[in-house]
């Protein structure tokens, strides 16, 4: 069981020194760069020996973002003459609309996309490149999405009406552990508790810092009722929509799952004994942070991993003591969600220069694209340090270098750029605090397993859409009265179960396991 994903960023390694189609190792330079390019994973290079113009769209307000250093490197490497046409995040799907509108569409973009279900749609009707047509030139799509069983689901999961494929994923783009419960060790350890293992466990911690601490708010969230879902994980379930049993082999709803009300019950019981934070549906960012960062207010939260070092920060002075850590998750699963190694995607549009599009794309998802998009060129902008992490050239001593610092100073992981990250890189320099969440999840395999992602008939499509967000909404309103409200116990949550059927649950389930059979029968 675990939570569906739908997109976000980050990750993989470049190394070896290989040039022709053949992966035979190159001894140093590379198509007359004037510095070694790296693993193309058997794409020859250049690309083109005419400098053909290809162009590129990507998401950045950055001031001559098509000037800089990644871009004339790869300009440099492949031999083409990329043209890059930069929209801000605000106004890129508007944009490409109206390219695609105009039949001026870019020969490749990566970003302001429609969703998969119209890029199919469009692909169907020719505006893109398919994906099958075009394996043959495309090496490192071909191995890490066509050969490897872990991954040649897109084929199923992603084709259009026509059996193809259109949308081409982005490969290993987000980190291990990027969120999850956290809590103020220096708290716990001033009295004596240790960091909980399970439900019962994290209870007896709130309750105990509730009586040392009468005025606290021990667990609060700013998360509103997203909380829910974020929570679900480690019950083993997915707020608000369908999830997959991987022991029964069936997809259930969650919202009408006895493991839902389980999590309910229990919160519900935080909050009426003062130990869940009783604005946390409402909360601002602002206000948990106050909350958060004061010396005896609030002891545990869920957030993104890098809020472990700025608290630390923002409360050097004030409470030098204070200390953020990641805690192993609360529900009695004890799991957290799995990032996929797949995220977003690019597409191709059917031209003239497909081929040579389809091309740059699968090298910026080679181990040598990604080096180049996430760390640039060796001796240039970053030298190499101990540790194996990417040490960037230009930057003040000390500074924590971001990475729109790097995309302001040297085009560095600009969106739409990127197709798979250097784990290399300083995304993945982790601090001490947040190399500790990714040690804690997945040395122990604390992940709940991703569910399969699947592909439906239209029918299913406007089944799915005219309940789910219906569904939602009850959902939502149903899960903040029966915590907070009165309308809570067995008979409402019965009431709650007829309510959900007959808005249709069962029909979304059942389009899930239909679509599931389909699913099972490719393999």
């Amino acid at each position: 069981m675990k939570r569906k994903i739908a997109m976000l960023m980050a990750l993989m390694m470049a190394a070896s020194l290989f040039s022709g189609c053949g992966g035979e190792k190159d001894t140093g330079v590379q198509s007359g760069t004037a510095f070694e390019v790296g693993d193309t994973g058997g794409l020859t290079l250049p690309l083109d020996d005419s400098n053909t113009k290809i162009s590129m769209m990507v998401v950045s307000s950055k001031d001559g973002i098509n000037d800089k250093l990644v871009f004339q490197k790869l300009r440099e490497i492949t031999g083409l003459d990329i043209e890059v046409m930069a929209f801000p995040n605000a106004t890129a799907g508007e944009k490409l609309k109206v390219l695609m509108a105009s039949k001026n569409m870019p020969d490749l973009m990566g970003s302001g996309l429609p969703t998969y279900d119209e890029i199919n749609d469009l692909g169907v009707q020719g505006a893109f490149a398919s994906v099958n047509d075009h394996l043959d030139i495309m090496p490192n799509f071909k191995s890490i999405f066509y050969d490897d069983p872990q991954y040649n689901w897109i084929f199923k999961s992603y084709q259009a009406s026509d059996g193809k494929l259109y949308i081409m994923p982005w490969f290993d783009v987000q980190r291990d552990v990027n969120h999850g419960m956290m809590y103020r060790k220096d708290i716990f350890d001033k009295n004596g508790l240790k960091e909980w293992n399970n439900t019962q466990e994290f209870y007896e911690a709130m309750k105990k810092l509730k009586q040392i601490y009468p005025e606290s708010t021990p667990f609060t969230s700013k998360n509103k009722d997203n909380l829910f879902s974020q929570l679900s994980i480690s019950w083993g379930i997915s707020a608000y929509g369908p999830y997959y049993d991987e022991d029964q082999k069936v997809w259930n709803y969650s919202d009408t799952d006895p493991q839902l009300k389980d999590m309910l019950d229990f919160l519900r019981k935080m909050y009426q004994e003062g130990l869940i934070d009783p604005e946390f549906l409402t909360l601002t960012e602002a206000a948990w942070t106050s909350k958060m960062t004061q010396p005896e207010k609030a002891f545990a939260t869920f957030d993104w991993i890098g809020r472990l070092d700025t608290f630390k920060e923002q409360t050097a002075t004030t409470y030098p003591d204070y200390d953020l850590r990641y805690a192993n998750p609360m529900g009695p699963k004890g799991t957290a969600i799995t990032l996929s190694k797949t995220f977003a995607g690019s597409v191709v549009a059917n031209n003239k220069n497909t081929e040579l599009a389809c091309k740059l794309n699968d090298f910026l998802l080679s181990p040598a694209g990604a080096q180049l998009v996430t760390m640039g060129v060796e001796g240039e902008t970053y030298t190499m340090g101990e540790d194996g992490k990417a040490d960037y050239i230009g930057f003040e001593e000390g500074k924590k270098i971001g990475i729109g610092d790097l995309e302001d100073k040297y085009g560095l992981f600009t969106e739409g750029l990127y197709r798979r990250f250097d784990r290399r890189s300083n995304y993945f320099d982790f601090s001490e605090r947040e190399q500790e969440a990714q040690d804690k999840i997945v040395k122990n395999n604390k992940f709940e397993p991703q569910d399969p992602i699947l592909s439906f008939t239209n029918e299913e499509k406007e089944i799915t859409t005219d309940r789910t967000a219906k569904l939602r909404k009850a959902a939502q309103e149903f899960f903040s009265n029966y915590v907070l409200g009165a309308n809570t116990g067995d008979q409402a949550w019965a009431q709650w179960c007829e309510k959900a059927k007959s808005l249709g649950c069962e029909d979304v389930v059942k389009v899930y396991n239909d679509a599931q059979k389909r699913f099972d029968a490719q393999q």
